[in-house]
């Protein structure tokens, strides 16, 4: 093999190239694959710390969501408690109505009564004042007497 000078000026050219690339064009291509490792870590690093904050704000409104229940809770048994004492107010004032209309229905009774008994009392006296005028208008006889109180008694 011949060492011939197309050999040589190609070794310098490629030695040149060499050169070339490393001092200029090898830097800024290293700086910007540097500069994307970083960018990459960095989009990693927040991927990892939106990871963490999910899971952060997941438990928290988990949180919420256990108070919001709880207080939904503690609003429906107020709400039933509320209920349950209207419930027990409108039973006694139905019950105290009910005691009111029984009283009232029973000194209608006593009225009722009362007057019947009035009315009794004139009929009573009036069919003994009958009775009376029937015996003197007969004649006194004890039989007679008798007889006539029997069918005044069959009258009342």
């Amino acid at each position: 093999m011949d060492i011939n000078l197309t050999l040589l000026g190609q070794t310098i050219a490629m030695i040149f190239f060499v050169w070339f690339t490393m001092k200029f064009i090898w830097p800024p291509i290293m700086s910007a694959i540097e500069a994307r490792q970083v960018a990459i870590a960095d989009g990693l690093a927040a991927a990892e710390r939106g990871q963490s904050d999910l899971a952060q704000a997941k438990t928290e409104a988990e949180k919420i969501v256990a108070a919001a229940r709880e207080q939904a809770r503690g609003i429906v048994d107020q709400a039933s408690s509320r209920a349950n004492d209207i419930v027990e107010a409108a039973k006694s004032e139905g019950e105290a109505e009910k005691q009111r209309r029984l009283d009232s229905a029973r000194s209608e009774i006593e009225v009722e009564i009362n007057r019947a008994r009035d009315e009794l009392r004139a009929q009573v006296a009036a069919i003994a004042i009958a009775g009376a005028e029937r015996v003197l208008a007969r004649e006194i006889d004890a039989n007679a007497h008798r007889d006539l109180l029997d069918r005044l008694a069959a009258d009342l």
